[in-house]
């Protein structure tokens, strides 16, 4: 079994292999939450320019929390609604290897340099994204990575409107 950080290296260099491996060990569901949970403290800390200690809670928990929508949603769609036939999988499974794939997210922290930082944010944005279709492409076993683009979308939007009700929760309690 691979160290957190050999899986975390692997899950960022889009290692479809140390997927496989996340997926099949029942007790990396743990780990992937380190990750998820590391992610989003270092979106927070890069984030510290623009916002407060406030907005940096908030967006921590909100990452914690929208990891688990956009996943679950991400298993119900690709797992339960539209399956291929050799799909077999559970919500841990897809819990586990998208979860690694948040591991890009590790570089944030940097995203509190001047100049750089909304450079690092965009690149890091696209870097995760591509790491959670091939996560889940391998949790869900698809034939092909444009399958696995369409579930993830379909499970994007749904994070989507998550998020957006989420801001505007925090908009709306603000004054409060």
């Amino acid at each position: 079994m691979a160290s957190l950080t050999d899986r975390m290296l692997g899950a960022a260099r889009l290692d479809g292999r140390t997927y496989e491996e996340v997926e099949a060990d029942k007790t990396a569901t743990s780990q992937a939450m380190t990750v998820v949970v590391l992610s989003s403290l270092a979106t927070g800390i890069g984030s510290l320019s623009d916002a407060g200690l406030r907005d940096f809670v908030f967006g921590t928990l909100g990452s914690l929390i929208g990891w688990y929508v956009w996943a679950f949603v991400t298993f119900l769609v690709g797992a339960k609604l539209l399956p291929e036939p050799q799909t077999r999988a559970d919500v841990g499974e897809l819990l586990r290897t998208t979860g690694f794939s948040a591991t890009p997210g590790l570089l944030r922290v940097a995203g509190i340099l001047p100049f750089v930082g909304p450079l690092i944010f965009v690149v890091t944005f696209v870097w995760m994204l591509v790491s959670f279709v091939i996560a889940v492409r391998q949790a869900l076993d698809c034939k092909s990575t444009g399958r696995a683009v369409a579930v993830c979308l379909i499970g994007w939007l749904f994070y989507l409107a998550f998020a957006t009700a989420a801001w505007t929760a925090k908009a709306v309690l603000a004054p409060l």
